[in-house]
């Protein structure tokens, strides 16, 4: 739980202290008014324990309270991602771990919006842990400490609480075990989500209905799978204008084996993390019905399980899609792509919506390419790029532009099909999955975002990321739409 409030009480069990090197040479910590705290800073710097380099901590004890200061390093270094990361680890230490309330005092430097928000974000996001199927300890009171942050309440800052525990939502989504997020566990989501709100409703077809309506290659992906697929849309009315604004299409693979084209190990394991970009919809969705957007927008998951089975989808195997296009599947672990090409059809004929994004866990040519920290971002349209990078840039749910070049054609050429789902040659791996995305949804602005790489976080942590799953494209997504 996070509260506000205007100025340092040092009133909790413990309080973190935030201080650059300069606030440090300044002692600046005289104005927060408690006593000795400046007298024992000074002698601090005197004496040269503590210098507030970035990430260095140093605990003082005054009663039954810890004073935890925390360097900051040079103002000049210092951005929003790295207070991000260097709060987290503040928060995780054991001087602080412990406390079951804790008072954050960022300085009067460090009290505007980008820097409270990204203190929000390093408790919210950067102290989730995944632990479910842990045997309790009996430290679970001490998980559910209290926040008080000193700087003003603000709505701007509320929101930011809520976006964070839609980024949540979606990690707890994807961190579950595989047999129990299933196609229907996630439409139950949805269902659970929308139920009471008078301004969303819910389209979900099933087999049944897939078969009918000719979303053949997501029942391909899926022909293997006991578990039923989906396509999964909730309709959402925050505007009394007629039409769609705005469309989101989720890649929902709720476990990926690469089918007949089966994965080795080493890779195959995580391979729940594969329904990230229908998490990703599901966590924007939440954030959507908290904030209230004035827009109409569509929230759609396409829900597969590519498993191994006898009826499974064959390699060299031809199917047609909802949008009558020919597809050979030349490789069954190029799955997405097919699930989301009949979903990005459908909600784009069936709605017609102004605008499209896709976002899914893709390709590992986008690990390749651009590592963990950037999710890869391919688009037909100038104009809906510069606003997503600009809702990237906003909340640090970072995106990095590849290009889409009228020579990729070529490589997608199938001799027995209309086109393939993987390129006749190698590499550009990322970019011909965009190209064969943009088959589907004919002109329509379109953005596919690719989060392959920037979904799951292995064995190391990575940036405010512990483990698991990241929540990417929650932040993004919530902020283009509010935009």
């Amino acid at each position: 739980m996070i509260s506000f409030r205007s100025s340092a009480q040092f009133d909790q069990p413990a309080a973190l202290v935030l201080l650059t090197k300069e606030q440090l040479q300044k002692n600046a910590v005289k104005d927060l008014r408690w006593s000795s705290l400046a007298d024992e800073v000074k002698g601090l710097v005197k004496s040269k324990q503590f210098s507030a380099k970035s990430g260095e901590l140093f605990p003082l004890s005054a009663d039954d309270q810890i004073v935890l200061l925390l360097g900051l390093g040079k103002e000049a270094d210092l951005d929003s991602t790295a207070l991000r990361v260097e709060l987290r680890k503040a928060l995780l230490s054991p001087f602080v771990k412990k406390a079951s309330s804790l008072e954050i005092i960022p300085l009067q430097n460090h009290q505007d919006d980008l820097s409270v928000i990204a203190i929000i974000e390093a408790v919210v996001i950067g102290t989730y842990a995944w632990e479910k199927y842990k045997t309790p300890d009996g430290d679970e009171e001490n998980r559910k400490k209290s926040y008080k942050i000193v700087a003003p309440a603000k709505k701007i800052y509320h929101d930011a609480i809520t976006i964070c525990e839609g980024v949540n939502f979606a990690r707890d989504l994807v961190n579950d075990n595989a047999d129990v997020v299933t196609a229907a566990f996630l439409e139950k989501a949805m269902a659970s989500l929308a139920k009471g709100q008078k301004n969303i409703t819910l389209e979900v077809l099933g087999r049944k209905e897939l078969k009918e309506k000719g979303l053949n290659l997501l029942l391909a992906v899926n022909q293997g799978s006991r578990n039923e697929p989906r396509l999964a849309i909730a309709r959402y009315q925050g505007s009394r204008k007629t039409g769609y604004d705005i469309a989101v299409v989720g890649k929902g693979i709720t476990f990926d084996t690469g089918g007949l084209n089966l994965k080795t190990s080493g890779h195959i394991e995580t391979m729940r993390q594969d329904m990230g970009g229908a998490a990703a919809v599901l966590g924007a969705l939440k954030n959507c019905i908290a904030l209230k957007p004035k827009k109409n927008i569509l929230f759609a998951c396409g829900l597969a399980e590519n498993a191994v089975g006898s009826g499974a989808c064959k390699p060299g195997d031809v199917v047609k899609s909802y949008s009558g296009k020919t597809v050979e599947i030349a490789n069954t672990d190029a799955e997405g792509r097919l699930v989301l090409a009949d979903a990005l059809a459908y909600v784009n004929k069936r709605y017609s919506p102004k605008v499209i994004v896709d976002v899914a866990t893709l390709t590992g040519s986008c690990i390749t390419a651009l590592g963990h920290d950037y999710t890869g971002l391919i688009s037909n349209n100038e104009k809906f790029i510069e606003k997503i990078k600009a809702a990237a840039a906003k909340t640090d749910d970072r995106v990095w532009q590849l290009p889409l070049y009228k020579e990729l054609k070529g490589c997608m050429k199938s001799q027995i099909a209309d086109i393939r789902n993987i390129s006749n040659g190698k590499g550009a791996g990322t970019i011909t999955a965009g190209y064969f995305l943009k088959q589907f949804i004919g002109d329509t602005p379109w953005v596919h975002l690719d989060i392959a790489g920037t979904a799951f976080v292995g064995k190391c942590p990575r940036l405010y990321f512990g483990h698991g799953a990241t929540g990417a494209g929650v932040r993004l997504i919530t902020e283009f739409l509010r935009g």
